[in-house]
């Protein structure tokens, strides 16, 4: 069950073995299991910031040396692309859904209320705090191992990087020669910690699509990709 707190009190009594099942990793202090887990909105400094700014490094550092050895044959660039698509957020984001890590999110009585545990922001913020977790924890081996286990056949799948929903948009309309898309934020509510943004995104001839997210960015992203489904749907 999603995990919440209501105070600024680190519970002692929090089992991480299920998790620790899904990674493949027992942490010998899980004290950084559940720092990694923790989000912002439960205490002002008790949080997974600083272990997410390091398993994003980890992650990049593991999937170089394995494309290195994949790919013999490969040029720098094309390399970088791969490297590209295997590390980024929303790749993070897809593979903490499909192992179902975003249940395991600490969170605080409101932002659970307001869909943390299925903000695509934080749960790729959580999957590189985890390794970084486990580096902190293990050291680097029992990381990439970690990293390889929940990645598995990505790492020989995604090979090319997806385009941005925006980036993809823009190029449609252009395409056929219609005027750039327009984004405009209709609303935003929410407090600091987990604000709500309703964006608006506008397309010459087929009309606008409205979307929410927890940044101006996500919620330009989704709305930006939900209107691709609708002027290919038309």
């Amino acid at each position: 069950m999603p995990k919440t707190k209501n105070n600024k009190n680190i519970k002692d009594n929090i089992s991480f073995s299920e998790l620790e099942k899904i990674i493949g990793y027992t942490f010998k202090n899980s004290h950084w299991l559940e720092r990694a887990l923790t989000h912002s909105s439960t205490n002002d400094g008790y949080n997974y910031q600083r272990l997410e700014f390091l398993g994003d490094r980890v992650l990049g550092l593991v999937m170089a040396g394995e494309l290195f050895m994949l790919y013999r044959d490969d040029k720098e660039g094309d390399l970088a692309k791969r490297h590209t698509a295997l590390v980024q957020g929303s790749t993070c984001t897809m593979i903490g859904k499909s192992h179902g890590l975003c249940d395991h999110i600490i969170l605080s009585d409101s932002e659970s209320a307001a869909g943390g545990h299925s903000n695509e922001n934080i749960i790729g913020d959580v999957v590189e705090a985890i390794l970084g977790a486990v580096y902190i924890d293990g050291g680097y081996e029992p990381a990439k191992t970690v990293v390889l286990k929940l990645w598995g056949d990505n790492v020989h799948s995604l090979d090319k990087v997806p385009l941005d929903p925006k980036t993809e948009l823009q190029e449609w309309v252009q395409a056929r020669s219609l005027d750039l898309p327009t984004y405009e934020i209709v609303d935003r509510s929410g407090p600091d910690h987990a604000p709500v943004f309703v964006l608006r995104v506008s397309v010459d001839g087929y009309g606008y699509v409205d979307a929410e997210g927890a940044s101006r960015r996500q919620a330009e992203k989704i709305a930006a990709r939900n209107m691709l489904k609708k002027i290919k749907n038309e």
